[in-house]
C-alpha cells in the first residue's frame, strides 16, 4: 500500500541520534521510522512498525519542521519497509533544505524517492526486486544464520561492483554469530563487519 499521494506519512517515530550501523556508522543523522511493512521478519527489532494503521499521518512540512530544529545534515528513511510508501515528495522537500537523504529498505517494493545514499538490506521473508538492486550504494546482511552467509553471497554478486558489503549479526544472537561472521570476513576481506553500535551505547 502506497501513502495517499505522497504528501503526508505514517510515522512510527522520528529523532535524532547517531547512525547505528554500515558504513554511515557513528554519524549524527534524523531518523524517520514509517509505518508498514509486510516483510515479517521473525527477528525483527520494530515489529510495532507492521500495522501500518497504527501509525498518524504526519505531513512533509511537519516532519520537515521537526529535522530542520536540529544541526543534521543526514536524514535517514527507515520502517517498517518504507518502500511501500510514495516517498518523491518527502525526499525532494529534504534535499531542497540541503539535506542528505539516505534510505534503508528491503528492496521489496517500487523504488521511489532521490537519495544520497540507498541501502539495500535484503530479507529472505520477501526478497528484492530485481529492479533495485543496481541502485544499492551499501548492501547490509543480517546474519540469523549460518546459511546467511550464501545468500548474502548471492545479493553480493547482483549489486554494482563498488557497492559496500556489510555482515550484520542478528541482534539477539550476537553472542555466538559474531565471531562466526568475522571468522568469515577473515577468508573473504570484500565484506566488512556491521554492529549495531546504537545498542550498545544505549541510544535510539
Amino acid at each position: 500500500m502506497k501513502s495517499e499521494i505522497g504528501t503526508a506519512l505514517p510515522v512510527m517515530e522520528h529523532f535524532y541520534t547517531l547512525q547505528g550501523e554500515g558504513f554511515h556508522q557513528g554519524k549524527a543523522a534524523y531518523f524517520i521510522r514509517l509505518g508498514g511493512c509486510d516483510v515479517g521478519c521473525i527477528w525483527c527489532d520494530v515489529k510495532d512498525s507492521w500495522d501500518v494503521e497504527k501509525h498518524p499521518l504526519i505531513s512533509i512540512k511537519d516532519l520537515l519542521k521537526e529535522v530542520k530544529n536540529t544541526t543534521t545534515q543526514i536524514v535517514v528513511i527507515t520502517g517498517g519497509e518504507p518502500l511501500m510508501h510514495d516517498l518523491n515528495n518527502l525526499t525532494s522537500a529534504l534535499q531542497q533544505a540541503g539535506l542528505k537523504t539516505h534510505l534503508e529498505t528491503s528492496g521489496a517494493h517500487s523504488f521511489s524517492g532521490k537519495w544520497d545514499w540507498f541501502c539495500l538490506s535484503p530479507k529472505k521473508f520477501k526478497a528484492p526486486l530485481d529492479e533495485n538492486l543496481s541502485k544499492a550504494n551499501e548492501l547490509k546482511v543480517v546474519v540469523f544464520n549460518t546459511s546467511d552467509f550464501d545468500w548474502a553471497e548471492k545479493y553480493a554478486a547482483l549489486v554494482p561492483a563498488d557497492c559496500k558489503l556489510y555482515l550484520q549479526p542478528e541482534w539477539d544472537k550476537a553472542a555466538t554469530i559474531t565471531p562466526i561472521i568475522i571468522d568469515y570476513i577473515k577468508l573473504h576481506p570484500q565484506w566488512e563487519l556491521s554492529l549495531q553500535l546504537h545498542k550498545y551505547i544505549n541510544v535510539p
